[in-house]
């Protein structure tokens, strides 16, 4: 094998090669990760989580056999154990060199050299680094952090010719480099992001109400295709799980478009046969008019063949879900034992959507989940910062689910119980089929009515149907043709005097 060049430039015509940063999600949203002998910048406020994924990447270093080093000028030995710790970590392995005042007395059998930033010079800082790195002469480096050399530098011109004499120094090694910043200058340090082979910004955002939600995005990786945008991520026992955004492009796979049964003969015959696989349906009513448990039929029927359905549920409980089952006479809990049908309830303050897409695509592709419910997406609105954004997210989302034939079914509640109806947000365009769920009034009692009113992928009756809830399920009329107005909630009858069109 022959030996590296001593100089690696942006000319050179052998195919660089590629490292792990530590994050698979990271990973992902490069396309394989870093290129090898790199200087890389993460920036962001404190407490984004820069020196956790920093500490990933120098752990990765360590897992495939390679030696690295962690110079620290802000945080202590100490301070980085209790890192590590609460990752259930441990740092064995990774060359720490303290740049900055000890917390303890000095040590004399202590491996590690403590100085005082404050005390020297910045060229003999980045002297003494240069020097530590010639000794362990490490494949992968952390930084941690500018903030300090720039206030050993004192003004831009002296920080930025030593910055560039750090790129120049590891430019002539066998060594990837991270540099963490975090961002205590007033404005931003474009000229730090133009030194830098890549820039990653990590950042925390307050909402109104919840948990606040952290994300990332690449500003900049010279000569890797990256995946733009923002990505959502969360600071775990175990490091930064990132969720890259879901691009639905990306994934492709073969499926045959038969009809997934509903478990009721007459739904399918009112939808035409049934809901094809690889499309979406909308479920749209009242609150309380039957859109759930029209959707745990389909939940039900999947599991009874064999096949695997997962029902997030954002609205309301596991118990709740549970009870209506048995008031139907569904067999839902041995389906929930045996696996086929799992129940995951979400609180749309705790999780981003991020977060929530990537747990869909676990359950399609790690647990072969053919059929995903999401009751509703009025909660789902509830975890985005604007309707655009949720548009956005599900159009990505419904089309990724369609290329892996998976059936999606959406719950969406109305506002108002009868009457002129209002709905909290149009996605019914997104929709391959929209079922219509409404309460309307005869004689002094409330009954239900369903209709289908659009399905793309193939014919459908335009009929008008009562139904009723019990027992037995979900029980179908025959059309209400002798009745007018229903969908307004005020319906006339217009047939003999007494009414015969609805369910005994």
């Amino acid at each position: 094998m022959s030996s590296p060049s001593s100089t690696v430039t942006d000319s050179a015509p052998r195919e660089l090669s590629r490292i792990s940063t530590g994050s698979a999600g990271l990973d992902d949203i490069l396309g394989g990760g870093f290129d090898a002998n790199r200087m890389y910048l993460y920036e962001g406020q404190p407490g984004t989580g820069k020196t956790t994924i920093a500490l990933q990447f120098l752990l990765r270093g360590v897992r495939d056999g390679e030696r690295v080093l962690y110079i620290s000028l802000s945080e202590t030995k100490r301070e980085l154990d209790v890192v590590a710790q609460r990752h259930g970590w441990t740092l064995d392995g990774i060359d720490i060199f303290e740049l900055v005042p000890p917390e303890t007395t000095l040590d004399p059998e202590r491996e590690l050299t403590v100085f005082h930033p404050a005390e020297m010079e910045l060229s003999e800082t980045t002297g003494l680094i240069f020097r530590e790195v010639e000794r362990v002469n490490p494949n992968r480096v952390v930084l941690d952090s500018l903030s300090e050399l720039r206030l050993l530098a004192q003004n831009p011109l002296r920080y930025r010719r030593q910055v560039l004499a750090l790129k120049h120094f590891f430019t002539n090694r066998n060594c990837t480099v991270v540099l963490l910043d975090d961002l205590s200058s007033s404005q931003d340090d474009l000229q730090l992001h133009s030194i830098a082979h890549g820039v990653v910004m990590l950042e925390q955002v307050a909402i109104d109400y919840g948990a606040e939600r952290r994300r990332l995005r690449v500003i900049k990786m010279r000569g890797i295709r990256f995946r733009g945008g923002f990505h959502d991520f969360t600071i775990e026992r175990g490091g930064l799980q990132i969720f890259p955004r879901l691009v639905a492009a990306e994934h492709h796979k073969t499926f045959v478009g038969d009809f997934t049964p509903s478990g009721n003969a007459e739904l399918d015959q009112l939808l035409g046969g049934g809901l094809e696989r690889g499309t979406n349906a909308l479920l749209i009513g009242a609150a309380g008019v039957g859109k759930s448990s029209v959707a745990l039929t389909y939940a039900i029927a999947a599991a009874e063949r064999g096949e695997h359905a997962v029902f997030f549920a954002f609205d309301e409980g596991r118990g709740t879900v549970e009870a209506r089952a048995r008031t139907l006479g569904l067999h839902l809990q041995e389906h929930v034992d045996s696996g086929l049908v799992r129940f995951q309830q979400i609180d749309p303050a705790e999780l981003s959507p991020g977060e929530f897409a990537a747990n869909v695509r676990k359950s399609v592709e790690a647990d072969n989940a053919r059929l995903v419910i999401i009751d509703s997406l009025n909660g789902y609105l509830a975890a985005m910062p604007d309707e655009r954004f949720l548009i956005l997210q599900m159009h990505e989302l419904l089309s990724y689910l369609g290329q892996q034939g998976v059936l999606t079914i959406l719950v969406l509640a109305q506002h108002g119980l009868v009457g002129p109806m209002d709905t909290p947000l149009d996605i019914s365009y997104l929709s391959d089929s929209v079922v219509m769920l409404r309460y309307f009034e005869v004689g002094g009692t409330v009954r239900r009515a369903l209709s289908v009113v659009k399905k793309r992928s193939g014919r459908h009756e335009h009929t008008i149907r009562e139904f009723r809830l019990s027992s037995a399920g979900i029980t179908l009329g025959p059309p209400l043709r002798e009745f007018s107005g229903i969908f307004s909630g005020n319906p006339h009858y217009t047939g003999a005097p007494k009414p015969e069109g609805s369910v005994e």
